[in-house]
C-alpha cells in the first residue's frame, strides 16, 4: 500500500514521470540527448576534454555512470538523490573547458550549459515516449517538463529558471539554435555511434550500433540533424515515428515482469495501488 510517509523521491506513483521513464523504448530518447546536447559548444568541449566519455576503453563504465545517476535521480530516495547529486555538483565544479574559437576558459557547470543538458534530457524523453505511443495527454505533456525541474535542482540549477511546459521548452530551443552548431568532436561522436567500441560481452552491441543509429538520428529535430549536416526530411520524421510504435508495441509483447527493470517494476506497482487508492477514495466521496 502506498503510505503518505513513503519516501518516493523526486518524483513518486502520483507523477507523469514514473509512468514515461521505464519504458524500454526510451532508451533511443537516451541516445538522442546525447546528440543534443553535443550541439552545444561548451556542453561538447566540457565533455571531450574532461570526461572518459571520449576514451574508447573507458567510455563504458563512463556511460554506466550517467546511467546510473539517472536511475537513482528517477526512482531513487530523497537521500540518494542528494547523495548523487551533491557528488556530481562537486565534480562539475572543479572542471573547466577550453573555447577553440576564442581560447577562453569556461566553467562546466555555468548556467548555461547545465540548462542545455537538462533540456536535452527532457526533450528526448518526452518527444520519443510521445511519438512512441507512450499514452500521455498535452496536459500530461506539461507536467512532465514540469516535473523535471526538481531533477535541474539536483545538477545545481534553479528551477524557476527552467522551462516549466512544452510551450517553455519550444521557445527555449527557438531561442537557442542561433547560438549552437556542431563542431569536429560533435561529429565524430556522431560517427563513433555507427561503429563503437565495445567490451567484448557487449559485442552483439557493435552490430546492431548502425541500426539503432539510424533510427536515433532520425528522431533529432530537423534542425539538428541539418546541424551534423544530415538531410532533415518529413520522411525520416514519419519514418522515425512508426519505428517507435512498432518498438513500444513489441515491448509491450512482453510479460511485465520481464520487460521492466526492478525500478520500473516497483514504481508500476506503487502506480496501480496509488490510482486505486485515489479510485476509492472518490467512490467514497
Amino acid at each position: 500500500m502506498v503510505r503518505e510517509n513513503d519516501d518516493h523521491g523526486l518524483f513518486g506513483p502520483g507523477s507523469v514521470t514514473w509512468r514515461v521513464m521505464g519504458e524500454p523504448v526510451l532508451m533511443v530518447g537516451g541516445i538522442r540527448a546525447l546528440l543534443l546536447q553535443a550541439l552545444h559548444p561548451h556542453s561538447m568541449w566540457g565533455t571531450a576534454q574532461n570526461s572518459e566519455l571520449m576514451d574508447p576503453h573507458a567510455a563504458w563504465a563512463r556511460l554506466a555512470r550517467t546511467v546510473e545517476f539517472v536511475r537513482i535521480r528517477t526512482w531513487g530516495t530523497e537521500e540518494e538523490i542528494e547523495r548523487v547529486g551533491r557528488r556530481v555538483r562537486k565534480l562539475h565544479s572543479k572542471l573547466t573547458g577550453l573555447d577553440l574559437r576564442t581560447g577562453e576558459t569556461f566553467a562546466v557547470d555555468e548556467p548555461e550549459n547545465l540548462l542545455w543538458v537538462h533540456m536535452g534530457e527532457v526533450d528526448s524523453y518526452l518527444d520519443v515516449a510521445r511519438r512512441a505511443g507512450v499514452p500521455l495527454s498535452d496536459a500530461d505533456a506539461d507536467r512532465f517538463v514540469d516535473e523535471q525541474r526538481r531533477a535541474a535542482a539536483v545538477v545545481g540549477l534553479d528551477p524557476a529558471d527552467v522551462p516549466a511546459s512544452v510551450a517553455e521548452m519550444k521557445a527555449y530551443y527557438a531561442d537557442m539554435r542561433p547560438r549552437i552548431w556542431a563542431c569536429r568532436e560533435a561529429r565524430e561522436g556522431l560517427l563513433r555511434m555507427f561503429n563503437p567500441n565495445v567490451p567484448r560481452n557487449l559485442l552483439p552491441l557493435k552490430l546492431a550500433a548502425p541500426g539503432i543509429g539510424l533510427l536515433v538520428v532520425a528522431t533529432l529535430p530537423r534542425w539538428a540533424r541539418r546541424m551534423y549536416g544530415l538531410p532533415g526530411l518529413p520522411t525520416s520524421d514519419l519514418a522515425a515515428t512508426l519505428t517507435l510504435k512498432g518498438l513500444y508495441r513489441t515491448t509491450h509483447a512482453i510479460p511485465e515482469h520481464m520487460r521492466y527493470q526492478p525500478d520500473a517494476l516497483r514504481a508500476r506497482r506503487l502506480i496501480r495501488e496509488h490510482e486505486d487508492a485515489a479510485g476509492t477514495l472518490g467512490m467514497a466521496v
